[in-house]
């Protein structure tokens, strides 16, 4: 459920289909995002599962997965 709207978040910031998103994709390597564009998810996803990260949190992330695991620890 969780990767849904994240791949939903994702696909509406970074222009993509949401379908061709995978868990281990990289977001600068494998779907271009720039840190702006990363930034945008996040903020995406904070407002979406209703939770802050910590400002620094753009340095653990590197792949979807990453970040659902960061949303799994933090619901």
């Amino acid at each position: 459920m969780e990767l849904e709207k994240l791949q939903k978040i994702i696909a509406e910031v970074l222009s993509v289909e949401a379908d061709e998103i995978s868990g281990d994709m990289s977001f600068y390597d494998d779907l271009g995002a720039d840190s702006l564009e990363l930034t945008q998810i996040i903020m995406g996803v904070e407002g979406e599962f209703d939770i802050i990260f910590d400002e620094n949190i753009i340095n653990d992330i590197d792949t979807v997965e990453d970040l659902e695991k960061l949303v799994l620890q933090s619901v």
